[in-house]
């Protein structure tokens, strides 16, 4: 467990995605092994990216930041 960990850390280079998010998938623009969530600025390893929205262009951490967002457009 403990090499898997070390792996991990390792493995990440700590350069942030360039994405273009599309309905059902999304596209690399630019390499890099994360993204930063719009709402907690957690950064996101693109491998457990989940959440997005194609129109504001944003990623989120969890169904928590994305439902947070969207109560925020809503009562703008």
């Amino acid at each position: 467990m403990k090499n898997y960990v070390i792996y991990n850390i390792l493995k990440m280079n700590k350069t942030k995605a360039k994405i273009k998010f599309k309905a059902n998938s999304f596209d690399i623009i630019e390499d890099g092994d994360h993204v930063v969530c719009a709402v907690s600025k957690k950064k996101i390893p693109l491998e457990n990216l989940n959440y997005w929205n194609v129109e504001l262009q944003e990623a989120y951490y969890s169904p928590i930041e994305a439902k947070i967002r969207f109560e925020e457009k809503k009562n703008n």
